[in-house]
């Protein structure tokens, strides 16, 4: 995605442009694929969300190049980061009034605003069975919510400065948080405590990720131009991406597990191969 508000689609692992997205008329801060897009869900249905500096959130299928629907609410308030949950029915967005909400894409309404932040929220991830949904702000904290009832049931405090970036590991219990203080933090929501501080960086944190269905390593991005690939849960460093020229903006890992993917403010994404199926 383009400061110009322009969304490419590309092939993998091929990386030919399929199509251009065009709607946005600013910075695009996340496109995600809906979690049954390409696998059962029609490619006529909405299989993409997308967010914007301005507060537009879009809706995208896989043959157009327009939005099929605009989900309106934010505005002027940027929205940051989005999220699908797991059941595909429910998209969350974090927006700069300082809440996130929680909209039901099939009744095409808000269900939850929810407010608890003292600055604005900038991610949020799911956990795998949906019952949970975990935040990060710009306030330095995170914040576990449990979305049956809408109140916060865990907050996280140890950051120095703003939280970028969060995910579940599929086991449902641990969640990583990624900091502009160039740390990642491991959290036990059972023991409801930090279990480690990963020094991953020398540079903020942008983006973290689990490896899906298993868990047995994360990946962090830097604004130090390298993402790495760490041991779960122990720590330990397994891997460097190094050779973007610019700070990496985020990653994500395939499904599959064949590839990773980061994106770069030097204009460029990169598509890294594991070197074995099932891991790095």
């Amino acid at each position: 995605y383009y400061r110009s508000g322009l969304c490419k689609l590309w092939s993998v692992p091929d990386c030919s442009e399929i199509r251009t997205l065009r709607g946005h008329n600013c910075n695009v801060g996340a496109i995600v694929f809906h979690p049954r897009a390409t696998i059962d869900l029609e490619d006529t249905a909405c299989c993409m969300a997308s967010c914007s500096q301005d507060g537009a959130v879009k809706l995208w299928n896989l043959v157009g190049d327009e939005p099929v629907a605009d989900i309106e609410g934010h505005a002027p308030f940027r929205v940051s980061r989005l999220a699908y949950h797991p059941s595909g029915r429910f998209l969350a967005t974090c927006c700069f009034d300082n809440s996130w909400r929680l909209w039901d894409l099939e009744a095409q309404d808000e269900i939850l605003h929810q407010e608890g932040h003292s600055k604005p929220v900038y991610d949020i991830c799911f956990q795998c069975d949906g019952a949970l949904a975990a935040t990060g702000g710009l306030d330095a904290y995170g914040r576990v919510w449990d979305l049956r009832t809408g109140r916060c049931i865990m907050f996280l405090e140890g950051h120095l400065k703003s939280v970028l970036a969060v995910d579940f590991a599929p086991d449902g219990y641990h969640l990583a948080t990624g900091s502009e203080d160039n740390t990642t933090k491991i959290w036990d929501i059972r023991q409801r405590r930090c279990v480690y501080t990963i020094p991953a960086h020398k540079n903020l944190i942008s983006k973290v990720k689990f490896q899906p269905n298993h868990g047995r390593y994360l990946v962090t991005a830097s604004y130090d131009s390298t993402a790495k690939v760490w041991a779960h849960p122990v720590g330990a460093p397994i891997k460097t991406l190094a050779g973007h020229e610019g700070k990496v903006m985020g990653v994500d890992i395939s499904p599959d597990l064949q590839y990773i993917a980061t994106v770069s403010f030097d204009r460029t994404f990169k598509l890294w191969a594991s070197e074995v199926k099932g891991g790095l």
